[in-house]
């Protein structure tokens, strides 16, 4: 398995993943999908009632986008990672529901357009975080506006810096296993506090359970972090207000010890 080495922000985001798609759903097989896509179905219908469009800008493996169109949404996914898209088109491929109300394209989102409007857009676990320049941002905030109808809404979650400067990013090690493979991933982030980032240098373990084989991926994944009045600011620039912020999956008021924050925009 080649090293894959991401160090500054000039090079392609899309080698990042090329080989973590591949583990990608394994690593997080932990995560409650539906518990989230149930969160941001609820978002949807409090500050949007009539919504039955949606565009998810960085789908992944499209999980969350198959989990959404299973609740009645019609969903349209954009995914630049060529490993992540090629799941996602698996996943249509597969599903029992949400059948036809389903596609995913392969696209940047700085700069994808389909020429077609959606009544929300969404970008979540952290693909925001992922546009760690200021014109890397406001080209992803611009795709969302041009493809939102009147009054549509953006929702997304990010790192919040408030959190990451109280708390600071630790090391940790994370272990998932299935019947054919094993992962250990060891996460040892850098803090950049003038520039509102946090490189995280993964090495990850995959060793496959019936030659006992062992192959190395080392990866870094530059994430910016945000506050409030910056997003505020970004969002006004592009043509959006914001209407509400609050902890993602909880709900909860936000503060110091809130890593993960949820913003819901609205195009003026």
């Amino acid at each position: 398995m080649p090293e894959v080495s991401v160090t500054n922000q000039s090079q392609d985001k899309a080698k990042v993943f090329s080989d973590y798609a591949r583990y990608y759903d394994l690593l997080y097989k932990d995560k409650d999908y539906a518990a989230e896509a149930d969160y941001v179905a609820g978002l949807i219908r409090k500050f949007h009632p009539t919504v039955k469009s949606i565009l998810e800008l960085g789908s992944g493996t499209g999980i969350h986008a198959s989990l959404l169109a299973e609740r009645g949404f019609s969903v349209h996914g954009i995914e630049r990672s060529p490993g992540m898209f090629s799941r996602s088109l698996a996943l249509i491929r597969n599903m029992s529901a949400g059948n036809g109300r389903l596609a995913f394209s392969q696209g940047d989102i700085r700069e994808v357009r389909l020429n077609k409007r959606f009544d929300a857009v969404i970008a979540l676990f952290h693909v925001i975080s992922y546009q760690t320049t200021n014109e890397d941002v406001t080209a992803a905030f611009k795709t969302a506006r041009e493809h939102l109808n009147p009054d549509g809404v953006f929702i997304f979650d990010v790192w919040y810096g408030p959190a990451v400067l109280t708390e600071r990013p630790a090391v940790r090690i994370k272990r998932m296993a299935d019947e054919q493979t094993e992962i250990t991933r060891l996460a040892e982030p850098t803090l950049y506090p003038n520039e509102n980032r946090v490189d995280v240098n993964y090495h990850v373990f995959v060793r496959a359970r019936a030659t006992r084989a062992v192959a190395e991926l080392k990866e870094t994944h530059a994430m910016r972090y945000f506050f409030k009045p910056e997003i505020e600011r970004i969002a006004a620039d592009a043509g959006f207000q914001c209407l509400h912020a609050e902890e993602w999956l909880s709900g909860r008021a936000i503060g110091s010890d809130t890593w993960g924050i949820c913003f819901v925009l609205q195009g003026d």
